[in-house]
């Protein structure tokens, strides 16, 4: 089966939920999936859930457990890097026929990694993969690449009056 690239961005709510949906139903039809998180760190909601699929879905943190503000870090920079490289790796392995790149996008666009360096990680994707990147600010290169492009966009939220993340719904 021919695999295509997937890009979910925009200001809002929905691009991780996305991406995890589309990596329950690749499990559910017998799919090995890679999931790269470049900014979270901890035991989220969704990371339990996922630790019942381990046979088919294996998802790996390279975030120190932070939003970036102002200037990254050396050690957050060095933390983005290693997972691009694993996901490299994962990527090109053969093992998987779905890898998902969480919130890459924005990672480039705050300086953790290039443009470069994502388009080409984009460029070695096996043609059989499904890649799917996640997160606000895609580049217009990567959606120009892309063959599937989801905008979300935030026309009214429940944070905006002060409601917090609430366990099982957004953390």
């Amino acid at each position: 089966m021919k695999g295509y690239l997937q890009v979910y961005t925009g200001n809002g709510k929905g691009k991780t939920t996305a991406a995890l949906g589309l990596s329950l139903r690749a499990a559910g039809a017998g799919m090995k999936v890679y999931i790269a998180q470049f900014l979270k760190q901890g035991d989220y909601s969704e990371i339990k859930a996922l630790e019942r699929f381990s046979d088919a879905i294996v998802l790996e943190q390279f975030g120190l457990g932070h939003f970036v503000k102002g200037q990254p870090t050396q050690a957050e920079i060095d933390a983005a890097r290693d997972g691009l490289d694993k996901a490299r790796q994962q990527l090109s392995s053969g093992d998987y026929d779905m890898v998902i790149l969480e919130e890459a996008n924005i990672a480039a666009a705050v300086g953790l990694f290039s443009v470069k360096d994502l388009m080409d990680v984009i460029q070695q994707r096996p043609d059989h993969v499904e890649l799917v990147i996640t997160g606000r600010s895609a580049a217009p290169e990567v959606m120009e690449k892309a063959d599937l492009v989801t905008e979300m966009k935030a026309v009214k939220h429940y944070y905006d009056q002060g409601v917090q993340a609430r366990i099982g719904i957004e953390k």
